[in-house]
């Protein structure tokens, strides 16, 4: 299927729900249902061969095959560990998450705090699954990812070591549901080793669609305990942290009991009378033990000071993990407090309104795509580009009546990058930038140069560029038009991203494409017309048109013949006077906008030279076709010979220039092609060859784009 096809199905799935929490997509096409009932007729357990009881699904270095870590390993299900299994006993509580011998305390902090919101836990969790009634050893949960929800299905063959599980497990030994969702998240990311360090931020966006925002404690704003009272009614997710300045404090215990470089779950704001209002806050380590021992933990002497109900209530004095303490021993001992807002608004405002979502999705490709940041600035313009319209203001804006504000939430987020952990991929230094901009009505798609960023600054941005999963920032601006450039801090790094647009009201959106109209202050060829007969064409004379001053070794034979088979229109294996008229002003075309792009005359282009380039001779290609052309034509070091370049540049041309008049047939400029049109075109006249090298400029897919 092609691209645009699968493309077009996509499309159609999403409108009937696919990737909604009602409708999640099947990950790796596993269907929890149908796989169960092959089980139940089977009479056999499920056995995952996706995710296989085996020493890969542990991880690739610190779990790997030969670690000591992974000595004496034995999987086995909930059945051979235990008489009565159950997966939920009364509810799912935290008590139920107690971390074992991964460094996943980050997750585990995320899914204790999904256990004080039912609706929210059963979303992740679905119901109706035991191990008693029609059970087959398999279980499924769901995860957003990334725009859209997927269904995660598991066998129930866990680690074990001593005849215990390995990792996540409950306090009361017999209920498996938080393993089996480790389990799950696991098996998402490519093995329990990818699950190691994180921030709880990324849990609870997974398990919610939300987007998050963090408080540095040190400089938070004067109603945060109220911000976290509110967050807490609202169910959103909370957790903290203690960072670290070098990798010796990680998870080191200070003297009052509190874990460094560790992740908390907030789970309770409560105010008492001791003579006087104490604002309190109750926390949870994951681990179910190590736990505060400052003013108002368990069994100290505040407690004797408050009405003796309210004690009864909040003092519970078990080591299980969960404690209180003052708000101002918690801002003075942690650094970092993390909520996940499933309405963001809820945290600003007394009303709860529904957010508007524009999601974009996109990739940075080097050589092509990855710009880097505004430090680059010959090749930051070369970043993707989403423009967004704000027409309608807040319903209790900011500012004047004549420049009432809008409030938006930009959240960047890149893909995939815990999944290739093992594969040496950490995650890149992310950040992104708005801008201002005018466009007439008809120009809405434009793609802005580099001479743009050279003559406007931004009006928001993301704080510094830093490696995190996703970095988002809330906003209040005037109605307008806006770009918003997401990129790597440095260039030629590849990674896919999408990017997150809430705002109170409806947004319009657009994707630029390359601008063929903003480059007349570079656009200056003049071309030069050859007179006398040339009857045959070698390739010895094509290549004496070029100059000394371009490195080259001069047009091998195989572009050459490329070459006179795309302008050879009688088919003489030849060209004659008119034909080769043509090529020899083309060649000089191209030269001349070869050596106006090589900006360093070092004698070749770089594949973002190369963008400028196709601009200049007229095309506008969109960042996958932008990719390609790199694949194809650049070197190991990104840079394009003038071999390379007219090659290219021939190849496009003759495809637009026949498919176009061919399929014009009302001589109107615009092409309308249904999608029936289209198969028909691509197996008449090898469309897929078009899809890669085609311009937006001649064709236009009505049905598609």
């Amino acid at each position: 299927m092609s691209r645009v096809a699968a493309r077009l199905c996509q499309e159609r799935a999403a409108a009937d729900g696919l990737g909604s929490n009602r409708n999640a997509i099947k990950y790796l096409k596993q269907d929890y249902e149908v796989l169960k009932q092959q089980c139940l007729q089977a009479g056999t357990l499920f056995k995952d061969e996706e995710f296989p009881a085996c020493p890969s699904t542990l991880g690739y270095r610190d779990l790997g095959p030969y670690s000591f870590k992974t000595q004496g390993i034995v999987w086995k299900r909930p059945t051979e560990l235990c008489a009565n299994p159950q997966f939920i006993v009364g509810g799912a509580t935290r008590t139920d998450v107690c971390q074992g011998e991964l460094g996943d305390c980050w997750l585990l902090a995320a899914i204790a705090s999904l256990t004080l919101n039912p609706d929210i836990l059963y979303r992740v969790v679905p119901k109706a699954q035991s191990f008693q009634k029609d059970y087959a050893g398999i279980f499924h949960f769901q995860f957003w990812q990334y725009g859209e929800w997927v269904d995660v299905v598991v066998d129930d063959r866990l680690p074990t070591r001593n005849g215990k599980l390995l990792f996540v497990h409950s306090e009361e030994g017999n209920e498996f549901w938080s393993a089996l969702l480790e389990k799950a998240y696991a098996k998402l990311n490519s093995s329990y080793e990818a699950l190691i360090g994180g921030s709880t931020i990324e849990g609870f966006e997974d398990f919610t669609g939300g987007i998050s925002e963090s408080y540095e404690l040190r400089r938070a704003p004067s109603n945060l305990y109220q911000i976290i009272q509110k967050a807490l009614r609202a169910g959103s997710l909370l957790g903290c942290s203690i960072d670290i300045t070098s990798t010796s404090e990680i998870e080191a215990i200070t003297s009052l009991k509190l874990v460094k470089g560790h992740a908390y779950s907030v789970t309770g704001a409560e105010e008492v009378s001791q003579g006087r209002l104490e604002k309190l806050v109750r926390l949870r380590n994951p681990w179910g033990e190590v736990e505060w021992t400052g003013a108002w933990s368990d069994n100290a002497p505040e407690w004797n000071y408050i009405d003796p109900k309210q004690k009864q209530a909040l003092d519970k004095q078990v080591d299980d993990g969960e404690f209180w303490m003052a708000f101002s021993d918690f801002q003075r001992q942690f650094t970092r407090l993390e909520i996940c807002n499933l309405t963001p608004d809820t945290l600003t405002s007394n009303e709860v309104n529904r957010w508007e979502l524009t999601l974009f999705n996109g990739q940075w490709r080097r050589g092509s795509t990855a710009g880097g940041c505004q430090n680059y600035q010959a090749t930051y313009w070369t970043n993707p580009q989403f423009k967004i319209r704000l027409e309608e203001p807040d319903d209790d804006h900011e500012g004047s009546l004549n420049e009432p504000c809008c409030t938006i939430l930009v959240g960047l987020m890149q893909k995939y990058r815990r999944r290739q952990k093992k594969m040496g991929e950490a995650l890149l230094s992310i950040g992104y930038s708005l801008y201002q901009v005018k466009f007439l009505e008809n120009h809405t798609d434009i793609h802005m140069s580099r001479a743009f960023f050279t003559r406007n600054q931004p009006v928001g941005r993301s704080d510094p560029y830093i490696n995190l999963r996703e970095v988002s920032s809330r906003m209040k601006l005037p109605r307008g038009e806006y770009l918003i450039v997401p990129s790597t801090f440095e260039p030629y790094k590849n990674g896919e991203f999408c990017l997150r647009v809430f705002s109170e009201k409806k947004a319009k959106t657009q994707c630029p494409r390359v601008d063929n109209k903003d480059t007349d202050d570079e656009f200056k060829a003049l071309f030069q017309k050859l007179s006398g007969e040339v009857i045959f064409l070698t390739w010895i004379f094509l290549s004496s048109c070029i100059g000394k001053d371009i490195k080259s070794d001069g047009f091998n034979i195989n572009t050459c013949r490329e070459m006179i088979s795309l302008l050879d229109t009688n088919g003489t294996g030849t060209l004659g006077l008119v034909e080769f008229k043509t090529l020899w002003m083309k060649i000089q075309k191209y030269l001349e906008i070869y050596k106006r792009v090589d900006s360093d005359y070092s004698g070749t282009i770089d594949s973002h030279e190369m963008r400028n380039a196709l601009r200049e001779a007229g095309f506008m290609l969109n960042d996958q076709m932008q990719h390609s052309i790199v694949l194809r034509y650049a070197c190991s070091k990104l840079s394009i010979d003038f071999d390379g370049f007219v090659a290219c540049m021939i190849r496009l041309e003759t495809l637009f220039s026949k498919l176009f008049h061919l399929l014009d047939k009302k001589k109107s400029g615009v092409i309308q092609l249904s999608l029936a049109e289209v198969k028909l075109v691509r197996l008449k006249y090898h469309l897929g060859k078009l899809q890669q090298w085609t311009t937006l400029k001649y064709i236009y897919f009505k049905s598609l784009l």
